[in-house]
């Protein structure tokens, strides 16, 4: 095992065997890999999770997240990987390392999660873009596996049929599940037969997907399908993901119900900040990183408290700035903070004051933070 300071955060690696390595498109693969059995507790996960992987690129050490596309019944680590470019990490991933061969991998992590419910009758909708189907097909083999009432609608969107990744795989799990499973492919620069499976994923498609797929409910005459979704599920980049969020809500999905997993840096809130918040300014802000204590000033509460703790410079962790990832989850030790959004905490969690610091905006004269909770 060993440890290292991973966004901000000392993060347990340790060393296991690849089992398996396949090309699965001309910039896509998957590994599997060997959990030995004294490791076996320590990387059970989710469905949804991701785990970080530490490996060597251009004679550097790099720590890339990766998505699980196995699901938990299967007992095993299956990740779907993106080249990037020739020049990426991902193709150095891929050229250097070998079946047999140790790589670093942390313990599984990551919210884009759902609580299963195997006797409640349920819809669930999944958009994904390109390798976002990643925990979108770790989640869905999951559910066909232990809820058997729950439908699913799968939308995912290639610039290219050449590029669909799982493309097999997913169609044998539509046709083994055809009552409970049903899958639409979109190519945004590949002309289609169907005018309607042509372009991207955003919300003028989602307006045609529920007036033209999820519209008449066989289960119900009085409604539609759209009416009876209980979960969304979107995975892909954050431009993607602010649109069809928006595009749910405002179609009637709470926000509770609308889960998303960035595949990128982003650095936009994912909702509009619909509130005002009262002028404050010479914010004095205390807070403990990795056992250092820093002192400082933001000049008001105009911005939130990541985004200029960052332009200070101080070295404070985050990966998406969109309330999302949890990188940069704190507690809250002294005075007041406005929580903007918040797709990462737990009501618990809320509770026991841990806030998000990229979604905080200051409501006092002081506040201090502790980034070093764990």
């Amino acid at each position: 095992m060993e440890q290292q300071i991973y966004k901000g955060k000392l993060t347990q690696f340790h060393r296991l065997k690849i089992a398996k390595k396949e090309k699965l498109t001309k910039n896509t693969f998957s590994l599997e890999l060997e959990i030995p059995e004294d490791l076996k507790e320590n990387f059970q996960f989710e469905a949804g999770q991701y785990v970080s992987i530490q490996f060597q690129s251009h004679g550097k050490n790099v720590i890339n997240d990766y998505s699980m596309t196995s699901a938990p019944y299967e007992k095993k680590i299956v990740l779907g990987i993106k080249i990037n470019s020739v020049q990426s990490a991902t193709s150095q991933l891929f050229e250097n390392y070998e079946v047999g061969d140790e790589i670093l991998v942390s313990e599984p992590g990551g919210r884009f999660t759902l609580v299963s419910k195997p006797s409640e009758f349920r819809t669930i909708v999944g958009f994904a873009a390109g390798i976002g189907i990643t925990p979108i097909l770790s989640h869905f083999k999951n559910i066909l596996h232990t809820e058997p009432r729950t439908r699913l609608f799968l939308f995912l969107g290639n610039k290219s049929s050449e590029e669909l990744v799982y493309r097999e795989l997913l169609d044998n799990l539509a046709s083994k599940h055809h009552n409970r499973l049903q899958i639409f492919y979109f190519y945004s620069q590949e002309k289609t037969a169907d005018q309607f499976f042509y372009g991207r994923l955003d919300a003028k498609k989602l307006n045609l997907i529920i007036n033209q797929i999820l519209h008449l409910d066989d289960t119900d005459e009085e409604s539609t399908i759209w009416d009876a979704v209980d979960e969304v599920l979107i995975c892909g980049k954050g431009e993607m993901i602010k649109t069809l969020a928006n595009a749910c809500y405002h179609h009637g999905i709470p926000k509770k119900n609308i889960h998303f997993e960035l595949f990128e840096e982003f650095n936009d809130d994912i909702y509009p900040v619909e509130k005002e918040f009262p002028l404050i300014e010479d914010v004095q802000v205390d807070f403990k990183l990795l056992g250092k204590n820093y002192q400082t000033e933001l000049p008001d509460n105009r911005e939130k408290i990541l985004q200029q703790l960052l332009t200070q410079k101080f070295p404070v962790p985050y990966s998406c700035k969109s309330g999302i990832c949890g990188s940069c989850e704190c507690t809250l030790e002294e005075g007041e903070v406005e929580l903007l959004e918040n797709e990462y905490l737990t009501e618990k969690e809320e509770a026991q004051g841990k806030i998000l610091a990229c979604m905080s905006i200051a409501k006092s004269k002081k506040i201090k933070l502790n980034f070093d909770f764990n």
